[in-house]
């Protein structure tokens, strides 16, 4: 059986299966569809290994609330309309109600097409409707993987008055003074322990300081991605991502040296390779256009013999650019995932939103 990337297998799913369902079935309904939320397909990022869970012939409907007492039911006439295959795949999942959509299988238990009320499904995707606009608050509480599942995607169908393309409009990038303090938080995150790498090799720590140089690599691949306006997924989909920027390869190819990548690599490389990755980040983050340019040169930490950017410079930058004094006044810890790295806390609006609270205000 060939492959069928995700998103072509879902549009045609429901312009040839759940769509004309509908039309048949509910011929009043005014409704969206979509594949968002999650999965690599949202990316293009699909391979045949995808197809073992959480892959297959999927789409979310959305209605309004004035057919929110409806949606069990066009959930249950659609499913029971759907044919056991599609495009060759089975169109029916294995796990009960209670489990998250799991492995293909034929006969199985659930079918990939919810029935959603948008307003509730933006309470619990985001906590928050776009719609009624987007605070620094909200901004600030929003993954950027989560960010990136409702942005990238597809959309198939918008009869809610344009509903869905109004929430994707509304977060497709930060405003400027956000995306400032973002970078400059990102930025100030490399400011902290870019000096650690020499330090750990002088005195003999080669783990610790390969250690350090993932951790920096981490932060300027996702440097990188926020330069690019580009949302940085999560860590599986990292790489594959940063590897699509345009003009990227000098930065990965610095990197891949910094951390010894395909050979045994001393503290000169080391250090060499890191050097080259920061100059050219710099370049980046000056070509923006989003705070005053500046110098991009490594040069010592104080006194001692190791190269380091001084990063701070350029979060210092991008914070006095700022317009926004209230923004501008705030730490600089950036947005939730900035400053925590947790999956069951960046997993759930709830409880981003509330770690973010004490932070930023909302």
């Amino acid at each position: 059986m060939d492959f069928v990337p995700g998103l072509v297998l879902c549009r045609r799913f429901h312009e040839e299966v759940v769509g004309p369902a509908i039309r048949r079935d509910f011929p009043d309904l005014r409704y969206a569809a979509a594949r968002l939320d999650t999965g690599s397909e949202l990316f293009g990022l699909d391979t045949p290994r995808s197809i073992d869970h959480d892959w297959g012939a999927r789409v979310q409907v959305f209605v309004g609330p004035g057919d929110a007492d409806r949606a069990a039911e066009i959930g249950a006439t659609v499913g029971a309309a759907l044919p056991p295959f599609f495009l060759g795949y089975p169109t029916r999942f294995a796990g009960g109600p209670e489990a998250r959509l799991g492995v293909l299988a034929v006969g199985g238990e659930r079918h990939g097409v919810q029935v959603l009320v948008l307003d509730e499904w933006l309470s619990y995707a985001l906590g928050f409707d776009p719609r009624s606009g987007v605070t620094v608050a909200d901004w600030m509480a929003v993954p950027t993987q989560r960010l990136a599942e409702v942005t990238a995607g597809a959309v198939f169908h918008d009869e809610l008055d344009g509903a869905l393309g109004r929430v994707r409009a509304a977060l497709a990038w930060y405003p400027d003074d956000v995306w400032r303090y973002v970078l400059a938080a990102q930025w100030t995150r490399v400011a902290q322990e870019e000096h650690f790498v020499g330090r750990c090799m002088e005195v003999g720590d080669e783990l610790g300081s390969l250690v350090v140089v993932g951790r920096l690599a981490r932060d300027l691949m996702r440097l990188c991605l926020l330069l690019r306006r580009c949302y940085p997924p999560y860590g599986k989909w990292l790489g594959s991502r940063f590897a699509q920027l345009p003009g990227v390869a000098p930065i990965a190819d610095a990197l891949r040296t910094a951390l010894g990548a395909g050979a045994v690599t001393g503290w000169p490389e080391r250090e060499a390779g890191l050097a080259r990755a920061l100059e050219k980040v710099a370049d980046w983050t000056n070509e923006t256009g989003l705070a005053e340019p500046l110098e991009t040169g490594v040069r010592r930490f104080h006194d001692r013999p190791f190269l380091v950017l001084d990063a701070g410079r350029f979060a210092a930058a991008l914070r006095a650019a700022v317009t926004d004094p209230v923004l501008r006044a705030r730490p600089l810890v950036g947005a939730v995932d900035q400053f925590v790295d947790n999956t069951d806390v960046l997993g759930d609006a709830g409880r981003s939103r509330a770690v973010t609270r004490g932070i930023h205000p909302m």
